[in-house]
């Protein structure tokens, strides 16, 4: 077995050990982040924001937990118009207000974001999907086209595996242990891309902007909250809507998906047959989604 390690080979390459030759070394750091703008919202909580493209039409992108605008800036790489990407409260520069939160409080950053930046359309992926679902029960006309990417919850709780690995993340980041961080953030990674140097891009980047930014610790009960108290209520949302899930993904289970999918009157099931589609189809991700957005 081939195991991950931290710190990363300086040379950003991977290590192995045992027989056998050793893979290129010829990784290169990540590109430097684009500067982002703290805005004020109404609600009085001020959000992280990235906008980037210009022209009409508008899309807000809507980020997992522990997540944030670097994870999320590759979904919209083929969608057309401005795209505006943000941090939810907790995360990133945005403001962590007193807690405990919930959903509601996730759809109210969701929709400030939304109208400040004139979107009409909406991507959100497992925790920003979760948002997104709020947001349109309570306004089901509030935009023209929706992607859900790995919803995680509707109106039951996540499961133990997503409880323990917020609570780990959390932990982590607050011990400032940049070891104790990679080994939760490595999960994410499909294990073929751990050792390489597209992994361990990946991890500098994430482990540079969690140690720099911290998490907020009231986002370790988010888990325990629902979306919905009853997903009926979507069934007013009229808008074309894309559910995009993977089989075997313990964290987005595909079963949360296919209830979405039905719930929403007009949307559209695509699954994924295994995690790690960014890392295994992100060409035909970004093309479906684009496709879908731009149509």
């Amino acid at each position: 077995m081939r195991g991950f390690r931290w710190p990363p080979p300086p040379d950003g390459g991977p290590r192995t050990w045992g027989p056998g030759p050793g893979a290129p070394r010829t990784g290169r750091p990540a590109l430097p982040e684009p500067e982002t703008e703290l805005v004020t919202t109404p609600h009085g909580v001020r959000l992280e924001q990235l906008v980037t493209g210009v022209g009409v039409p508008a899309t807000v992108f809507a980020h997992g937990l522990g997540n944030g605008i670097a994870t999320t800036r590759p979904f919209g790489s083929g969608v057309t118009g401005r795209k505006v990407f943000f941090q939810f409260r907790g995360h990133g520069r945005s403001d962590a207000p007193p807690g405990p939160w919930s959903y509601l409080d996730l759809a109210r950053d969701l929709r400030a974001v939304a109208d400040l930046g004139g979107a009409t359309r909406a991507f959100g992926a497992s925790l920003g999907a979760g948002a997104l679902c709020r947001l349109l029960a309570e306004s089901p006309e509030r935009f023209e086209r929706l992607v859900f990417f790995l919803p995680a919850a509707l109106d039951r709780p996540r499961g133990q595996v997503a409880r323990d690995r917020i609570t780990d993340l959390v932990a982590a980041v607050e011990s400032g242990d940049a070891s104790a961080v990679a080994d939760v953030v490595a999960v994410e990674l499909p294990p073929a891309v751990r050792n390489t140097p597209a992994g361990w891009a990946y991890l500098r980047q994430r482990l540079d902007q969690l140690l720099r930014d911290g998490l907020a610790a009231g986002l370790a009960g988010l888990p325990d909250q629902v979306p919905l108290d009853d997903r009926a209520a979507l069934a007013a949302v009229d808008a074309p809507a894309l559910v995009l899930a993977c089989a075997g993904d313990d964290l987005h289970p595909v079963e949360v998906a296919e209830q979405l999918a039905a719930a929403l009157p007009r949307a559209t099931l695509h699954v994924y047959d295994r995690p790690g589609v960014l890392w295994s189809e992100r060409a035909d991700l970004r093309e479906r989604i684009s496709t879908f957005l731009n149509g």
